[in-house]
């Protein structure tokens, strides 16, 4: 255990890089792509590495335990350098920010974060798609402020309805029932569509994959099963446990047949599927079994101030660094141009040739979900 906290510690400072800030200084142009044609348009930004679950795929307690170091407040980045670098991706063509954590409602204040960054505006000069996932725990309390603030949506992570299975997989006695109750007070205050999301994990909760499609159909929520991923070193991950998509697919449709409908952009994530008889849609997200690399234009940014390019990435990209020591934001701006066109990550499609010894490499070195927020 002792070895893992060392390791993710150390991913948390010095084998992160500060960019090199080029001379020769650029405009942003709002059509930045990647050395794959990707261009950039969503900035996950998380907010806390704190965490009042300790979810057996995410921060399972063996590591996340009580003696877990977790950063000090000086090292976050505050909500002005958070509001600052979100409006440099912008500038890049960034529409999409979704806040994310650890828990990103333990972030004290953060409706004062969602109120500044409700303020930017695309390069086209329409609304950015301002969104929030979260487990639901205060979403109750806090989604009248929440939408209030300028939040447009929020994402519910939920991943069984059987009391003692969600228990088992949060593995801090929180109840299903109070998560239904923030999904509903959310969707009364308007922060919609809702979207749900369950991590399958085959062997802990993949019974409950049909009593969770027959509970949400029909409902205005849109339900998405998300393949167990080998995110970070700390979940134990083992391949014989992910329940491919397809496999969801199959059981759902053979007792409430789906039939696919088409994606609501390039990039999307998740593959729709729709309820043939009109009961509304699910989705899949299958970053195991069917890699979707070739179309992701997602940047995360860590709590501190990492840029990362990849969710399984290894290493960050030191921005809280060009903050405080006064760089310019032409400078900021010119250097994250250059970090995304040399981007060329493509972990889940490369996984499958990997040798074993490279895949054991890697996935020693990862950096842990709840540092970037998945």
């Amino acid at each position: 255990m002792a070895e893992k906290i060392i390791m993710m510690t150390e991913q948390r400072g010095e084998s992160n890089r500060v960019p090199a800030v080029p001379t020769s200084l650029e405009a942003p142009t709002g059509l930045l792509s990647d050395r794959l044609a990707r261009p950039l348009h969503d900035l996950r930004i998380s907010v806390t590495d704190r965490c009042n679950f300790r979810c057996v795929y995410c921060m399972p307690k063996a590591v996340f335990d009580n003696n877990y170091q977790y950063l000090p407040h000086t090292s976050l980045l505050s909500f002005e350098e958070i509001t600052r670098i979100a409006r440099l991706f912008v500038a890049h063509g960034v529409e999409k920010l979704r806040l994310t954590g650890g828990e990103p409602l333990l972030r004290k204040n953060v409706e004062r974060l969602i109120g500044m960054l409700a303020e930017l505006k695309t390069v086209s000069g329409k609304p950015l798609d301002l969104t929030l996932t979260t487990n639901a725990s205060l979403l109750a309390r806090k989604a009248q402020s929440l939408k209030d603030a300028g939040l447009q949506r929020v994402t519910v992570s939920l991943d069984a309805l059987d009391n003692d299975t969600f228990r088992r997989m949060n593995d801090v006695d929180f109840s299903v029932d109070d998560v239904l109750k923030g999904i509903d007070v959310a969707h009364q205050v308007g922060l919609g569509p809702i979207k749900i999301n369950m991590v399958v994990k085959g062997g802990m909760n993949d019974q409950e994959i049909v009593p969770m499609a027959r509970h949400f159909r029909g409902s205005p929520y849109i339900l998405r099963f998300i393949e167990y991923m080998d995110v970070g070193a700390s979940n134990g991950w083992k391949m014989d446990e992910v329940i491919p998509s397809a496999e969801v697919v199959r059981r759902i449709s053979a007792a409430m047949p789906l039939e696919p409908i088409a994606a609501n952009y390039t990039g999307e994530t998740a593959s729709r599927w729709r309820y043939a008889d009109g009961g509304g849609e699910i989705g899949v997200i299958s970053s195991v079994s069917q890699a979707f690399c070739a179309d992701c234009s997602r940047a995360r940014l860590s709590t501190e101030g990492k840029l990362y390019t990849c969710l399984f990435a290894t290493s960050g990209h030191d921005l809280r660094a060009l903050l405080r020591e006064g760089r310019s934001d032409a400078e900021i701006s010119t250097a994250l141009a250059h970090l995304w066109r040399a981007r060329s990550d493509r972990y889940s499609e490369l996984r499958t040739s990997q040798t074993e010894e490279l895949k054991r490499e890697r996935s020693a070195n990862k950096v842990e979900m709840s540092y970037i927020g998945g």
